[in-house]
């Protein structure tokens, strides 16, 4: 039997996430929220020639709070670049309402500049410099720059300074990366796949990074491809596939009835694997125990061969959402391994 299949034996459950609609995304927060980044009806698109154009994003809506991590996901041409670079101001947009610190980016002064922080996919710093040189010139540009030792203590490269750019590791240069974009008090701090490259253990230290920049109040939009980095840093996760928004909630809260659905699996009698999807897994495991009753004789009898129930992860969640937007078969596929969808 396939992983997909449910056993004729297995009763069959109907599930919102089977037969419902998802409703629609609302990535907006409560009227009295101090906001951050304020998107309406975002659309961009770009010249193919002969006429043609291709939709990067389709009428998007946003909100960030102040003071919130917000973590943008979606598959490689999604339009999260798009849209960041809209929001940071390198990006003239087709048509949309857009505030980012109250301000139009696209037409925002240098003033507004001092109130933003970029950490870009790739960046490229003189290597002949050390830490301190260049953390002390950067100050130079801003009007209430951190102290240059205060800004390396506060990324992890306090023992770095007198240290040529050229000697750091990949995992430093990222953190000075951070603190160039900090060292200016920023109250919003964009992140563009800031740990792509890095080994485990230099991740979670970079975790720690911007969660001391949460802790003092930092908002921090942040695109990633690790949906563990979501889970851990971001207090709501928006998802964008083709140009579109799919979803935003929590980490926890995110696919709606998607996560409503649970996965009890077992093996029968004759060995084979079996499954049946539920909103009511209690009632399964009540059914499962009838049919293996403690009071016949010998041993393992009471127990379930291989019970376990599964609820979807933020990861079966993510691959049902896309899978879905983007008609991409092997994406759904994996969802569907994972009980997310029928």
């Amino acid at each position: 039997m396939s992983p997909t299949q449910t056993s004729t034996t297995a009763q069959q459950t109907t599930s919102p996430a089977r037969d419902a609609p998802l409703p629609r995304p609302d990535a907006t927060l409560p009227e009295d929220t101090d906001l951050v980044v304020r998107v309406r009806g975002l659309r961009k698109t770009y010249p193919l020639g002969g006429g043609r154009q291709r939709v990067a994003v389709h009428g998007l809506d946003l909100d960030v709070g102040r003071g919130e991590v917000l973590a943008l996901l979606g598959p490689n041409g999604a339009g999260k670049s798009t849209v960041t670079e809209v929001l940071e101001g390198y990006r003239h947009r087709d048509v949309g309402d857009v505030a980012v610190l109250g301000t139009d980016p696209w037409r925002a002064p240098l003033t507004w500049r001092a109130r933003v922080g970029i950490v870009l996919q790739d960046t490229s710093e003189p290597l002949d410099l050390t830490v301190a040189e260049l953390l002390r010139h950067w100050a130079t540009l801003y009007p209430r720059a951190r102290p240059p030792a205060e800004v390396a203590e506060l990324v992890g490269l306090g023992d770095r300074l007198p240290i040529r750019i050229a000697a750091l590791s990949g995992g430093q240069r990222r953190r000075l990366d951070v603190a160039l974009a900090v060292i200016g008090r920023p109250e919003l701090l964009f992140l563009d796949e800031p740990t792509t490259g890095f080994d485990p253990e230099a991740r979670r230290q970079f975790w720690g990074v911007l969660e001391d920049l949460r802790d003092a109040g930092t908002t921090i939009l942040l695109t990633t491809h690790y949906l563990d980095e979501a889970a851990r840093l971001a207090d709501r996760v928006a998802v964008v596939a083709d140009g579109r928004l799919l979803a935003c909630a929590p980490p926890a809260e995110l696919g709606g009835p998607l996560r409503d659905v649970a996965v009890v699996r077992w093996r029968a009698p004759d060995g084979s694997e079996q499954h049946e999807r539920t909103v009511s897994p209690s009632a399964v495991l009540r059914r499962l125990l009838a049919e293996h009753p403690p009071a016949e004789a010998g041993p393992g009898r009471g127990e379930v061969p291989g019970l376990l129930v599964e609820r979807a992860s933020l990861e079966d969640v993510y691959l049902a959402l896309v899978g879905h937007a983007t008609a991409d078969a092997a994406v759904t596929e994996r969802a569907r391994a994972a009980g997310v969808v029928a």
